[in-house]
């Protein structure tokens, strides 16, 4: 946003193929065949202002062989979608447990025969349990609440609307409640600095921190527009359906999910790509401004971070020739 003595925010005009994910005090970065953790390690005693000195950056970087590469029916859209959003949260989650462990003091660490990373069975479980949870949260809950009420409603449009503003309802509350909670208050900085510089790259400017920090914490292709879309989507999605018994009612919900998340996925990425629009701007914009809940103003020593954990990735793939099957999985800056 511009002001009085403040230089206007840049943005890109172009996407990149790079998705990426705030951690914890560190960015993760996903190319089409690499992703890769950036890290700043706890710095030992105290600066020349007082305040904790910056550690040393550590970055880890891993092949990757998307699944949708697998079998070609993964991609296929709609479904290509789904495949791709559970493939990211697998990612992000194996990123996060990196990124915890580098968190660890050096005493600690040695006492466990050096860093640990979170095992496989480990991170399915943890994305069962966040998947069953968004569900419930999202979809059981407001379908469950709107039934107590259904046949006061008395039709099934009335139904529909109030089910679907009450879930839109529950989605802004829960990001307005993690928005004021100041542990997460770091996260949401290095969020800031994911988008800053994967748009500094977009627009082929130079990858410093100084550059980075020009362009817009805000970016058309971030998880949280994404997830708003999810929300108005399915108001269209259960539309159809009428009102069968709660029951059946609450099988949809669960049932629908995939269906819902393949559909705003391939919104997404249309809208990405098409951004330039006027029109295709204006509805983007509610989700673009939903993003100040959930990113804040990066300093420069996190998006030195960010910078590295995106150069770890173009060390490796940087001159690769992409094909548009091999875009699919990133399209989406979480």
């Amino acid at each position: 946003m511009s002001g009085p003595g403040r230089e206007a925010e840049l943005t890109a005009s172009r996407d990149a193929p790079l998705g990426g994910q705030a951690v914890l005090e560190g960015v993760m970065m996903r190319g089409i065949s690499t992703w890769a953790v950036a890290v700043r390690k706890p710095g030992a005693g105290a600066g020349a202002h007082g305040g904790p000195t910056l550690g040393p950056i550590d970055v880890q970087s891993f092949p990757l062989v998307s699944w949708t590469k697998r079998r070609r029916i993964y991609r296929w859209p709609v479904i290509r979608g789904v495949v791709a959003l559970v493939e990211s949260l697998a990612i992000g989650l194996r990123a996060l447990g990196i990124s915890a462990n580098a968190q660890l003091p050096e005493a600690d660490a040695a006492a466990e025969g050096g860093p640990q990373e979170i095992s496989n069975r480990m991170w399915a479980g943890t994305v069962v349990v966040a998947l069953a949870f968004s569900i419930g949260l999202f979809f059981v809950v407001p379908v469950g609440l709107t039934s107590l009420v259904k046949h006061q409603l008395g039709s099934p449009v009335a139904f529909w609307a109030v089910e679907g503003v009450l879930r839109t309802g529950i989605f802004l509350g829960y990001l307005v409640l993690l928005s004021r909670l100041s542990d997460l208050r770091r996260v949401f900085e290095y969020h800031g600095a994911e988008h800053k510089v994967i748009s500094c790259y977009e627009a082929d400017d130079e990858l410093v921190p100084a550059r980075a920090k020009r362009y817009s914490r805000l970016h058309p292709r971030c998880g949280t527009s994404f997830l708003l879309l999810v929300m108005i989507v399915a108001i269209f999605v259960f539309a159809p359906i009428g009102l069968p018994a709660w029951w059946l009612l609450v099988i949809t919900r669960i049932v629908g999910v995939p269906l819902i998340a393949g559909l705003s996925f391939e919104l997404i990425k249309w809208a990405g790509r098409n951004r330039r629009r006027p029109w295709v701007r204006t509805i983007m914009w509610p989700g673009m401004q939903l993003q100040k809940l959930t990113t804040r103003e990066p300093d420069l020593s996190q998006l030195e971070v960010s910078i590295a954990a995106l150069q770890a990735v173009l060390a490796v793939e940087g001159s690769e020739a992409k094909s548009g099957e091999d875009l699919v999985g990133v399209e989406v800056v979480a």
